[in-house]
């Protein structure tokens, strides 16, 4: 028992550091942006340019961490690569306008916006992306309805405490301490606070103990290794070492490629459950999104009247300035209350049921951004922002437990009309599409392995023509962490919709209220789509109109 929960806070260790750096460095992309000159529609477009690069490849991060069989597990591989991509993030920005300055002293002022603009966006990509296999993760270290709820309790909680920190860091003025006027300002200072508190996070995911897959009810170690796949793959082979690394390289590159009609197929064809939960995260999101990224524009310049790009010291720039840190408590404490409600929400969900703690967070939402889009008491905007914490912990706990909840029973909640096997002997784990591999290339010795898992000894390239011991690695069909990542896909993609639009729109009307009353208006069609969800297996029931134990699902077609 106290390995299983010294494991729970290892992983949810990186999960506090990340979202600190989230927190933190992302409150400062906006004014950053602004203060380089770049126009608010433009600065908009660029807060949605990692979002849409998560749409594209974290489905694929997804696909590739189910198969995935190394000796440092299915998950970690892909944790530290997309972190070394923050880390980059977190080292450019502060020091654009010095880069700048030193790479293209004739026009710096160019530059500075472009490495800020590059540097935003790869760690926001880098960022949200890596929660992906962080929440596949803690799904495969604990299974089941009640063993995921509490485990995903103690996950919105750290990310929570997270957020706390991100964002009292830059609510305090820095700017006067010995070591942030040595490495340059506020925002230097920071961003190298947030480089050593994610360091010392990452080193946590050293001690975590992956299991593999199980087979025959018992959870085995051995692991198919890239190194060892190689040396096999050389060793049949009968070009040297250097050519044979090249050619490994070039097979991966049309592995992956290859991937991309099948990935599509089983991200399109989700079953109805799936599509009805990621269509009401999408809308809750979109409305949480429309607050949180342009909350600090909104305080800076709606209600302190601020002037972003206003020379440094000038009366317009310092009510600019007050106005941040004042969004900065705000998001403060809208994570304080997340943290409270993390600790409650296995008790309220026992109490009054998933439904109701879901459809009641959108709820408090819609009034929330109602009342932020018509007061100007920052002391009741403040308390409005408070309160958008519930709604915050709620996105971040009750979806993946649904999931969690979803695959627990596959036969019940995905045997729609669009999933059922075409054959009686297929399970509805193989369906949609024809395999990329031929059918003996996922049987040995009379053995079918389970779902995403690699050939104990079959070596992870094919090259047909020069060995006949090598063989197609297989793809797997519906994992966890694919799953998983169609449901980050709403939160990538509820920051992309407002990205795009609200900036225009507040430029034409000339009214930064115009984000909250978006926010306002998106709750409401999340409290609609919120009803359509599958909560429970009673739900079923319901929704189909049957009293069968199996129902079929076929009114769940959207």
């Amino acid at each position: 028992m106290q390995g299983r929960v010294c494991q729970l806070l290892l992983v949810n260790a990186l999960t506090c550091g990340l979202e600190v750096c989230m927190a933190a460095g992302t409150f400062y992309i906006p004014p950053l942006l602004l203060q380089a000159g770049m126009e608010e529609r433009y600065m908009t477009m660029v807060l949605g340019v990692g979002p849409v690069l998560g749409l594209i490849f974290v489905p694929m991060i997804g696909l590739y961490s189910d198969s995935w069989r190394g000796r440092f597990g299915r998950r970690r591989p892909f944790i530290w690569l997309l972190c070394v991509g923050i880390l980059l993030g977190l080292q450019v920005m502060p020091q654009a306008s010095h880069l700048a300055a030193l790479l293209y002293p004739q026009h710096p002022r160019w530059l500075e916006r472009v490495l800020l603009a590059g540097s935003a966006c790869l760690l926001e990509f880098s960022g949200q992306a890596c929660f992906t296999p962080l929440e596949a993760l803690i799904s495969d270290q604990f299974p089941g309805e009640e063993e995921s709820r509490r485990a995903f309790s103690v996950y919105s909680l750290m990310i929570s405490l997270g957020g706390c920190l991100g964002y009292l860091l830059p609510a305090l003025d820095w700017s006067h301490a010995p070591t942030a006027a040595y490495l340059g300002g506020q925002e230097a200072f920071i961003y190298a606070l947030l480089t050593l508190i994610f360091l010392t996070c990452l080193l946590s995911t050293v001690f975590i103990s992956e299991e593999r897959y199980t087979r025959g009810g018992e959870t085995t170690r051995k692991d198919l290794s890239v190194s060892s796949s190689l040396s096999r793959y050389c060793a049949h082979s009968l070009l040297p070492r250097p050519q044979c690394v090249r050619l490994a390289v070039g097979r991966s590159v049309s592995l992956c490629v290859s991937a991309l009609p099948r990935m599509y197929s089983v991200c399109m064809h989700v079953p109805a459950v799936i599509r009805r939960l990621f269509v009401a995260e999408l809308f809750s999101w979109m409305a949480l999104m429309s607050f949180m990224l342009f909350y600090t524009d909104f305080m800076g310049v709606g209600l302190y009247r601020g002037v972003p790009n206003a020379t440094p010291g000038t009366q317009e720039r310092l009510r600019y300035d007050e106005g941040v840190r004042m969004a900065s408590v705000g998001l403060f404490l809208q994570c304080l209350t997340s943290v409270v409600c993390s600790i409650l929400m296995e008790r309220w969900i026992v109490l009054l049921g998933t439904r109701a703690v879901y459809v009641s967070s959108v709820v408090l939402l819609a009034l929330a951004t109602a009342v932020m889009s018509f007061s100007k008491s920052v002391v009741m905007i403040t308390v409005m922002a408070a309160a958008t914490g519930y709604t915050f912990c709620v996105l971040q706990v009750l979806p993946y437990t649904l999931l969690c909840l979803y695959h627990s029973d596959r036969q019940v909640f995905f045997s729609s009309s669009k999933s059922r096997p075409s054959h009686p002997g297929d399970s509805d784990d193989h369906i949609h599409s024809k395999p990329l591999v031929p059918p003996d290339s996922v049987h040995i010795h009379g053995n079918r392995y389970p779902e995403g898992v690699n050939l104990p000894g079959a070596p992870l390239l094919s090259s047909s023509s020069t060995s006949p011991h090598v063989s197609h690695i297989p793809l797997p069909q519906r994992g966890m962490c694919l799953d998983m990542a169609i449901l980050d896909s709403a939160y990538l993609l509820s920051q992309v919709l407002p990205a795009l639009c609200l900036g225009s729109i507040v430029q034409q009307s000339h009214n930064v209220s115009a984000y909250m009353a978006s926010a306002c208006s998106l709750s409401i069609m999340a409290m609609l789509c919120s009803t359509c969800v599958v909560f429970t297996r009673s739900d079923l029931h319901k929704l189909t109109g049957s009293k069968d134990s199996a129902p079929t699902l076929t009114g769940l077609k959207s």
